[in-house]
C-alpha cells in the first residue's frame, strides 16, 4: 500500500505543481500570472490577478502533496482549484472531458480527498515528522471536501461578477 500511495502522490503532485508553475512563472509554455489573470477575467472573477496567484499557489501545493508534507493542506488547495474549475468552466459541458466536461477534474478531486482520508503513507515527510496518524483519517477527508466546497462556493458567488443584463432590444422577439 505504501508504494501505491507514493506513486499516486508523486504523479498527481508533480502534474499539479507543473500547472501551478505555468500559472505563476510562465514555465512549461504556460501563460504566467498576466495571461492567467486574463483567463480569470473572462470568467468574470472580480480580482483576476489575485485568482491567478491563488490558483497557481494552490496547484503548486502539488509539491507538498508529492512529498507527503502537510498533506491535508495540499489536498485542500488542490480540491479548491478542482471545484472552482468544475463550477466556472467544466460543469456546463457535461461529464466527459472530451466535450470539455468535468471528468478529469473530478478524478483529481477524488485523489486529493482520498489521500487526505487515507494519509500519505509510509514514504512521506508527514510520517517522518510523526504527523501521519494525526493528519489523516475519514474526518480529514471529509473536512478537506467540506472546506473546499465552502471556499469554492464563496469564490464562485461572491468572487465573481454577474453576467451583464440583456439590453431591452435583445429581449424583443424577432419580427
Amino acid at each position: 500500500m505504501a508504494y501505491g500511495l507514493l506513486l499516486i502522490r508523486v504523479v498527481f503532485g508533480a502534474q499539479l505543481a507543473a500547472h501551478g508553475a505555468q500559472k505563476l512563472f510562465g514555465w512549461f509554455g504556460g501563460p504566467g500570472p498576466q495571461g492567467t489573470a486574463g483567463f480569470f477575467g473572462k470568467l468574470r472573477f472580480r480580482a483576476p490577478l489575485l485568482m491567478a496567484f491563488a490558483a497557481g499557489l494552490a496547484e503548486l501545493s502539488g509539491v507538498l502533496f508529492a512529498l507527503g508534507f502537510l498533506t491535508p493542506l495540499a489536498a485542500l488547495g488542490i480540491s479548491v482549484v478542482m471545484l472552482n474549475a468544475i463550477g466556472s468552466v467544466h460543469f456546463q459541458n457535461g461529464y466527459f472531458a472530451g466535450d470539455g466536461g468535468f471528468e478529469h477534474n473530478l478524478g483529481i478531486l477524488a485523489v486529493a480527498v482520498g489521500i487526505a482520508a487515507t494519509g500519505p503513507g509510509r514514504f512521506s515527510l508527514d510520517r517522518l515528522a510523526g504527523w501521519d496518524g494525526s493528519l489523516s483519517g475519514l474526518w480529514w477527508g471529509l473536512g478537506v471536501l467540506g472546506a473546499a466546497a465552502l471556499i469554492s462556493l464563496v469564490t464562485l458567488t461572491v468572487g465573481r461578477r454577474r453576467p451583464a443584463a440583456a439590453k431591452p432590444e435583445e429581449l424583443r422577439p424577432a419580427a
